[in-house]
């Protein structure tokens, strides 16, 4: 069978806004491949969960979101949002920083990590002493470069955010700034984007991806957190300093899995055999084996067409991870790579009773995950 879709980094990705924006204040070295205007004031609001399809389905629900200016652009692969912080911060494609899934096996820590709370996979076990978050990502981020080069810049996101290991890997740079809710996000976004005679701002909304998660993309709570982030959107772009740019975008789309089919693998013995590791998350599992070949035919045999099952080296070569990948982290990656197609999931009732419960599941590579709308309001 073929990929489900070939170089995902071929189109403008997350990876491309902080640079494009970085350019059009005047950064040398950055590239601007969303051609973006020339402006010294840019905030940059991630909405986390918010895909392209899903907001174009719900224009009623997000009036003020679906008239501003805009287009889709890719989240990048895979469709999760440890991987595309990770590149949204850093400007690089997840072969390169190194972020390959919600959970990626890691040879020197000799377990999957859980990227997003950077702990040992089931366990509350921090990984910060044994994968130092600096090493396990050091290029330089685009806030560091940013910051470098004379912008003020500002992350204001959740407090609980600062000093993890995520944000310490990707997010770096600047000034970092804590909030508990709306109101002091909106307030702190606005005076940081008076800081400066250039500046870049970042910010995240995460209770969009919540929901849907919880209760499924398109529930009754799905669209009613739809429609408060649309209000909060149109509150903050009327009260950012004139001159100031607001671009909106979001880290991946989402799939109610309860409509797809739910394979198992805590449960179908004949998958368990000959695996070490199972990484990722639902929609796109990182399998580590040293029987490849076996492995790689009983997944394809059991699993059939609702998924695309394939190896290391062939979705490195078509380019799912990005352009010249970074031989240092694509172990990373498993010997096997599973992507669901439609709805399709693979489950761990067991290993991960929470996420397996979930119906709203991301990952793959369907319009509904993969595409991300970029919005601008000036």
């Amino acid at each position: 069978m073929t990929l489900p879709l070939r170089d995902v980094y071929a189109e403008p990705t997350l990876a491309d806004v902080i640079p494009s924006v970085l350019a059009s204040a005047g950064v040398p070295g950055e590239r601007n491949r969303l051609g973006l205007t020339d402006s010294a004031h840019t905030v940059v609001l991630l909405v986390d969960g918010m895909g392209w399809e899903l907001l174009r389905r719900n224009r009623n629900t997000a009036p003020y979101l679906t008239d501003l200016p805009g287009r889709p652009i890719r989240a990048g692969f895979p469709t999760t949002t440890a991987a595309s912080i990770a590149s949204l911060g850093t400007g690089l494609p997840s072969g390169r920083h190194g972020i390959t899934g919600y959970q990626s096996y890691v040879e020197e820590a000799e377990t999957a990590v859980n990227w997003l709370s950077w702990t040992a996979a089931g366990t509350s076990l921090d990984q910060r002493d044994t994968l130092v978050p600096e090493q396990v990502q050091p290029h330089p981020t685009a806030f560091e470069r940013g910051d470098a080069a004379g912008l003020a810049v500002t992350t204001v996101v959740p407090r609980a955010f600062d000093g993890s290991g995520l944000t310490r890997a990707v997010l770096r740079g600047g000034r970092f700034v804590g909030v508990s809710a709306y109101g002091d996000l909106l307030a702190e976004v606005v005076a940081a984007a008076r800081a400066g005679e250039r500046n870049l701002v970042y910010c995240y909304l995460s209770e969009v991806d919540t929901l849907g998660h919880v209760y499924g993309p398109d529930s009754q709570a799905w669209l009613a957190q739809l429609t408060v982030v649309d209000r909060f959107v149109e509150q903050l772009a009327g009260a950012l300093p004139d001159g100031t740019r607001l671009l909106v975008t979001a880290d991946h789309g989402m799939v109610d899995s309860s409509r797809g089919r739910r394979v198992d693998f805590d449960r179908h013995r004949g998958l368990e055999e000959d695996v070490d590791v199972v990484a990722g998350e639902p929609r796109c599992r990182h399998i580590h084996t040293g029987r490849v070949d076996r492995v790689l035919e009983r997944w394809a045999n059991e699993l059939g067409d609702d998924f695309w099952v394939g190896t290391r080296d062939e979705v490195l070569s078509a380019g799912l991870f990005g352009p010249d990948p970074d031989p240092s982290v694509t172990g990373r990656i498993g010997d096997i790579v599973v992507i669901g197609r439609d709805e399709a999931t693979v489950i761990r009732s067991h290993g991960e009773r929470m996420l397996s419960a979930l119906p709203g599941q991301h990952g793959a590579l369907t319009a509904e995950e993969l595409l991300v709308p970029l919005l601008q309001v000036r």
